[in-house]
């Protein structure tokens, strides 16, 4: 009599008998119903993870690229005496390597004021040689031109802020500093008109609603500041090796200044954006964690269900490992498809993101993303395949994980218990 052959782990009669325990019966439905929301909650937290996690992505990116757009990335402030030498300075740290842009800027406060409104801005003064080369302004002119823009005394301004004043480029725009001349009757207010040249638009409502940009020597006159500038904004060519500029741009000033880089001017903002990504993450793991435990719980009850099954497969000859792996299949397939599912399903609200919220924004007649609550005019995602596949890895690992221990049950089950109640 020749030797019983052991068949080969996940042979096919394991891959048979998994498929079967995953169809729907009328005996075991309200099994099969736990296994269909199992398979809906890992779709689900999957799609979601990756979805909400591209979506903090593209804000950071967003608003990285708006804000290292218009301001420099590192600040050059006077200290001890005003910056009277700024173009003497400019030119030495341009000349430093990695640095593509110094420019002399003058900051200050100025309410801006139409026939039809009135609105608190920001003044910034800058040569129209620097300001063609700040490409978030250059390159996002909407209406009238830049050209020119040293020789009158035009100003350039945000597009909602042109809409908030009813403005347009060729209109007149009244300006009034808190700061301007000085009478025996104390200090007066300055009001002075400018002719509207240039509309942008960024895209970050902050900034399109309250910038306004004039002319160097024009903002030196309008804010009394006699042959000095308030700063001198550096743009480099690499924002994220901010450090190692600090050296040589000390240096090349020749002078003594203060530098402040972006990382200090918007530490608290983009500090906030890191903590609520990450404890989104930590909120969002928690739905894959409960369709995991209802893995759990359905094949608990398939493997109580199917007890004469196992029994009398052992019977038969059937290894405890041929058990385990029967049980080990049938939650994994649950698992992994659901993973797969809800990363394609993922994948395809990310690529369309701005569609679908325009097409929600439509059908329940609601501004779903207003830019004044959170800066951008349209919603971003930007995914990042590292983190999408530790998403996948981790719902995958959780799936496997949440199979072990029914399996090991339904593979420790006694055929002769499993039998004497039948």
């Amino acid at each position: 009599m020749s030797e019983p052959v052991r068949t080969a782990p996940f042979a096919p009669f394991e891959w048979m008998l998994s498929t079967r325990y995953l169809r729907a019966r009328r005996k075991e439905g309200f099994i099969s119903v736990i296994a269909g929301f199992s398979f809906l909650g890992i779709m689900l937290g999957v799609a979601t993870l990756i979805i909400v996690m591209a979506v903090m992505n593209g804000f950071r990116k967003e608003l990285l690229d708006k804000i290292l757009g218009l301001n420099g990335h590192i600040v050059v402030q006077p200290l001890e005496s005003p910056l009277t030498d700024w173009k003497e300075v400019a030119e030495r740290i341009s000349a430093v390597a990695g640095v593509r842009l110094a420019a002399p800027v003058i900051d200050g406060q100025a309410l801006a004021s139409s026939p039809f409104n009135a609105s608190g801005v920001l003044v910034r003064g800058m040569r129209a040689a620097d300001l063609d080369k700040v490409t978030s302004i250059a390159k996002n002119i909407k209406q009238g031109t830049l050209e020119g823009f040293d020789d009158g005394q035009g100003v350039a301004i945000g597009r909602r802020l042109a809409d908030q004043l009813s403005l347009r480029a060729g209109d007149s725009i009244t300006l009034v500093a808190p700061r301007g001349a000085v009478t025996p009757m104390g200090t007066t207010p300055r009001i002075k008109p400018y002719k509207v040249t240039a509309v942008f638009e960024i895209g970050m409502s902050e900034y399109d609603s309250s910038f306004v940009f004039m002319p160097l020597a024009e903002a030196q006159a309008y804010f009394n500041r006699a042959n000095d500038v308030t700063a001198i904004e550096i743009y480099t060519t690499n924002p994220d090796r901010i450090d190692s500029f600090r050296k040589p741009i000390t240096e090349a000033a020749q002078r003594p200044i203060f530098l402040v880089d972006w990382r200090q001017r918007n530490s608290t903002f983009f500090n906030a954006l890191q903590v609520e990504r990450n404890v989104m993450f930590l909120i969002l793991t928690l739905i894959v964690l409960v369709a995991a435990l209802n893995i759990v719980s359905g094949l608990i009850m398939l493997v109580k269900d199917k007890g004469s099954d196992i029994a009398i497969l052992r019977t038969m000859g059937a290894t405890q490992g041929s058990i385990m792996r029967v049980f080990l299949i049938t939650g994994a397939a649950i698992g992994v498809v659901g993973t797969l599912v809800g990363f394609l399903l993922g994948l395809v609200v990310c690529l369309n993101i701005e569609t679908i919220r325009q097409f929600i924004s439509w059908l329940t007649n609601t501004e779903l993303f207003s830019p004044e609550l959170y800066f951008l005019s349209k919603l971003p995602a930007e995914v990042d395949a590292g983190e999408t596949a530790a998403v996948v890895i981790m719902a995958l690992t959780l799936s496997f994980l949440a199979t072990l221990y029914p399996s090991w049950r339904a593979a420790r089950l006694d055929p002769i218990e499993a039998l004497r109640y039948e």
